[in-house]
C-alpha cells in the first residue's frame, strides 16, 4: 500500500448531489465530491465544486478547505460575511451554522473529520 496519496481526481466518479431544497435560499446549487481518501477513524479528504446559489448549513464536522477556483461568500449567524477565492483556506469547527453563497462555481480540496 502507497503511503503518498495526491489529491488528484483523475479516474474517480464524482458523487453528484444538491443541498437539501429546504435550505436553498436562491439558485439551484449543484454538488460534486470527489473522494480521494476515506479513512476508518472519520479523516476524510477529496475536492467539492459547488454551482452558483445560496443555501444555509449547520456543518457535522471539523472542515480544512482551500479553495482551487471561484468565488463564495461564507456567512456564519451573527457573524460577518467572508469572501473566499482561489487560493484562500478556511477551517470550519463542527456546530458552523450559516450561509454559503456560490457566486462564481466553486472548486475546494477538503479535509474532514467527523
Amino acid at each position: 500500500m502507497a503511503l503518498l496519496t495526491m489529491l488528484e481526481i483523475d479516474g474517480i466518479e464524482p458523487e453528484r448531489s444538491t443541498p437539501n431544497p429546504a435550505n436553498v435560499l436562491e439558485g439551484t446549487p449543484v454538488f460534486r465530491t470527489w473522494s480521494v481518501e476515506e479513512r476508518p477513524d472519520g479523516l476524510a479528504a477529496g475536492l467539492w465544486e459547488a454551482t452558483p446559489g445560496k443555501w444555509r448549513f449547520v456543518s457535522d464536522c471539523w472542515e480544512y478547505c482551500r479553495i482551487r477556483s471561484g468565488l463564495s461568500i461564507i456567512t456564519e449567524d451573527g457573524g460577518t460575511a467572508r469572501r473566499v477565492g482561489p487560493g484562500d483556506a478556511v477551517i470550519l469547527q463542527e456546530g458552523f451554522t450559516g450561509t454559503w453563497e456560490v457566486v462564481e462555481t466553486t472548486l475546494k480540496d477538503y479535509v474532514v473529520k467527523t
